[in-house]
C-alpha cells in the first residue's frame, strides 16, 4: 500500500509550527550540502512533505531520506529533490515535463517555483492516487498515465524536462521534445547506481555535463528497464 493519505479532504492536510519547524531545519540541511538556489530552497520550506506520509511514520517525514510508497516505487531523499530541482534552472512559468510522478512531492515543488508541470506516470495506481491527492494540497499539475521514456510528444516542446527514475540509456524521445535552449536531467546507469546528467539543447547538439552518483527506483518503458 502506498505510504501517502489516501483520503483527499483538506480537513486532513494540518500544517503547524512544528512541521514548518522541521522544515526549516531540512532547508539549513540541504544548505550544508551545497544547495544554493533560493528559490529551490523556498519551495521545500514550503511543500508539506508530512502530508505525504502515513500517520505512523510521520516522525521520519523530515528526515532527508528517500521512503518506499509501495508499487515499488519511493519518496525522493529531499536532497535529490532539491539537487534535480536546482540543475534545472527553473524560472517561473516553465514549461516542465516531469517523467514518474510517483508520490507527487517532486512535482508539487516543481509548482511552488512557479512552473507549469506536465507529469506522467507508468504504474496505473501511483498516478490515480497522486492525480486525487495533488489537487487535495492545492498542486495541479497536468496528469498523465503511459511510458514516460516516450515523453509527451502531443504536449512538446518542453523547456525542461525532469526525469526521476533511473534509465539504463538518455531516450533520445525525450532529448528531441526540448525547446532550444532547454534542459533536461536524468540519472543514467545500472539498476543499483546512476550517475546524474544534465543536458543542455543548443541548435542540434546537446551540451553534456556529469554530476553524482545517486540510486533511483528503475525507469519503466520502452526505453527503460521494460515493464
Amino acid at each position: 500500500m502506498p505510504f501517502f493519505k489516501q483520503k483527499w479532504a483538506f480537513s486532513m492536510i494540518e500544517d503547524n509550527y512544528k512541521q514548518r519547524g522541521l522544515r526549516n531545519k531540512l532547508v539549513k540541511k540541504l544548505r550544508l550540502k551545497g544547495i544554493k538556489d533560493e528559490a529551490v530552497l523556498a519551495a521545500i520550506a514550503k511543500v508539506p512533505r508530512h502530508v505525504f506520509f502515513e500517520d505512523a511514520l510521520l516522525v521520519h517525514a523530515y528526515e532527508d531520506k528517500a521512503f518506499p510508497i509501495g508499487e515499488g516505487q519511493t519518496i525522493s531523499q529531499p536532497y535529490t529533490v532539491a539537487f534535480q530541482s536546482e540543475k534545472l534552472h527553473v524560472k517561473p512559468n516553465d514549461k516542465i515535463l516531469e517523467v514518474g510522478t510517483g508520490s507527487g512531492y517532486q512535482a508539487a515543488v516543481l509548482m511552488e517555483m512557479g512552473a507549469k508541470v506536465y507529469t506522467i506516470e507508468f504504474n496505473r495506481k501511483l498516478y490515480e492516487l497522486a492525480k486525487g491527492f495533488l489537487p487535495a494540497l492545492g498542486y495541479k499539475p497536468f496528469f498523465f498515465f503511459g511510458d514516460g521514456s516516450k515523453g509527451l510528444p502531443a504536449k512538446a516542446p518542453f523547456d525542461k524536462i525532469i526525469v526521476t527514475a533511473g534509465a539504463p540509456v538518455v531516450p533520445q524521445a525525450l532529448l528531441d521534445q526540448l525547446n532550444e535552449g532547454g534542459i533536461m536531467i536524468i540519472p543514467v546507469g545500472n539498476r543499483e547506481s546512476q550517475k546524474m546528467v544534465k543536458f543542455t539543447k543548443r541548435g542540434d547538439k546537446y551540451l553534456k555535463e556529469e554530476f553524482d552518483n545517486f540510486s533511483f527506483v528503475p525507469l519503466l518503458g520502452e526505453s527503460g528497464w521494460g515493464s
